[in-house]
């Protein structure tokens, strides 16, 4: 199509008459909807589905997204719009939300990550975004500084980008570290306990050095503040994942920070073709389910909401302590997935099969449950359960207890 006949067919009044969704009538799709509900698509293709007793594991397709949630992807996928003026308008309702000066919905954590750290090396030299991540000979810094105690796989997500990290461990390490080279210093929270250098702190010596600084935080909410504390502490982006506490999209995530970072991030990203994040697609659905998913978590009691999940998960201790040999307790992690965990343990003695078998007999059992451990425990969540299926973990778990004796 010319140009001059693509503008004016732009200017063409729809017809008057029923609404048209995705080339039907309004009440066409709304037949083909309920068709569609009403087939077990699970059954029908043989997959495995199963009571969540483990925790928000992508393997597991993590968490199951709130009705509102649901909703938002549902009326967007009825109309379209320029994705660009919608990251727009999400992220500047995110940045609001989060504290931060720009927000943008990426697809998932790890792809916040390397668009991030795109972001800071190429700025907004086009020549540099089409480059990476091929550093050699453009001028971008190579290297990103990381603790030790926060080495994990998924730094890969820097190393995409062409950059080499370089571990330190002791403040004087730090400052020997920092050169020329040095494009970003990044952090997980997760593992702050491990690092011998705290949040604040290396913010400070970033900042004394002129260096930008990443905070990974993909699980690590709630608490429902550490949305916006790492953005009040000064750490230039931030990447945290949809699909986890937050009940949004699973394949979605959010970049957050300075807004220079985040205006260059989007060089790298989809609609733009040619670069490092072509790949990295999020579509309008998952953009506006991401919002809602934020908007709804913000809402929450969370403290009650704890309680409720400690609730479930004294149910499950008792049927478990009710059999010989048993023992349990229940620990709240302080950093990530922040939630009562409930770890089992077992008198070999006593209990004549291991927590692997033991497992495997709740995940072949009907119906099918998942929880996590090793060989020698059990390990249960109560946050992903639905509505009354604390009750069936806790009868399933007894009765599989009780079989090993």
């Amino acid at each position: 199509m010319k140009r001059r006949d693509l503008l004016k067919y732009m200017t063409i009044t729809p017809v008057a008459g029923a609404a048209i969704v995705g080339g039907l009538s309004s009440a066409s799709a709304a037949s083909v909807a309920s068709s569609v509900a009403a087939r077990d698509l699970f059954s029908e293709l043989g997959v495995r589905t199963f009571i969540n007793a483990a925790g928000t594991y992508t393997a597991m397709t993590a968490s199951l997204m709130r009705p509102e949630t649901v909703e938002a992807i549902r009326q967007a996928s009825h109309k379209f719009c320029m994705l660009d003026e919608l990251q727009d308008k999400v992220g500047a309702r995110l940045a609001e939300i989060t504290h931060a000066e720009a927000c943008v919905v990426t697809s998932g954590a790890f792809s916040a990550l390397t668009l991030g750290m795109a972001g800071i090396l190429t700025g907004t030299d086009p020549n540099k975004v089409r480059a990476l991540p091929k550093l050699e000979g453009t001028g971008m810094k190579t290297e990103v500084i990381c603790q030790k105690a926060h080495a994990i796989g998924y730094n890969q997500a820097l190393t995409n980008t062409g950059v080499k990290i370089i571990m330190v461990e002791t403040v004087e390490e730090l400052k020997a570290a920092i050169n020329k080279n040095t494009a970003s210093m990044h952090f997980l929270h997760v593992q702050s306990d491990g690092g011998k250098i705290k949040h604040e702190e290396w913010v400070a010596i970033a900042k004394a050095n002129g260096i930008p600084t990443s905070i990974d935080i993909a699980a690590d909410v709630p608490p429902v503040s550490n949305l916006w504390r790492f953005n009040d502490m000064g750490f230039d982006f931030v990447a945290i994942s949809g699909g986890k506490a937050l009940r949004g999209p699973q394949s979605a995530g959010i970049l957050m920070g300075k807004k220079d970072i985040i205006k260059a991030a989007r060089l790298s990203m989809p609609p733009r073709g040619e670069t490092i994040g072509r790949g990295m697609k999020v579509n309008k659905e998952e953009i506006l389910g991401m919002l809602v998913a934020v908007e709804e978590f913000v809402k929450i009691d969370h403290d009650a909401e704890a309680l409720f999940f400690l609730k479930r998960i004294e149910r499950i201790k008792a049927a478990a302590e009710s059999v010989a040999g048993v023992k349990t307790t229940i620990t709240t992690p302080t950093l990530g997935n922040v939630t009562p965990t409930l770890g089992i343990t077992f008198d070999s003695s006593v209990i004549k099969k291991t927590g692997e078998a033991l497992r495997l007999e709740l995940r072949n059992g009907t119906p099918s449950i998942e929880t996590v451990g090793g060989k020698d425990n059990i390990g249960i969540t109560a946050w992903m359960l639905q509505e009354g299926e604390d009750k069936i973990v806790a009868a399933r778990l007894k009765e599989v207890l009780q079989g090993a004796l």
